[in-house]
């Protein structure tokens, strides 16, 4: 058996049904998934740090194993252009 609200419970309630419904909508604002500007902004700033991370690590990456120079490489005469026979 319910009993009924006393005439100072029902303005109690409503202050705490309200202040409740507040602290949702502020939470609800910070949200990431439901607040789409926020989280397109944070989603587009990671999308370019992520090129600008591989792009710094491909450029790095071919520094690292860059072309050091002509090698000298000893060739048999008779592979030349103009093979020399003995």
């Amino acid at each position: 058996m319910q009993r009924k609200a006393t005439n100072m419970e029902q303005p109690i309630r409503n202050v705490h049904e309200q202040a409740y419904l507040e602290e949702l909508k502020k939470n609800q604002e910070r949200d990431f998934a439901r607040n789409w500007v926020n989280s397109s902004v944070f989603l587009f700033y990671l999308q370019v740090f992520c090129v600008v991370a591989f792009l710094l690590g491909g450029c790095y990456g071919l520094y690292q194993h860059r072309y050091k120079g002509k090698p000298e490489v000893a060739v048999p005469s008779n592979t030349l252009y103009t093979p020399q026979y003995k």
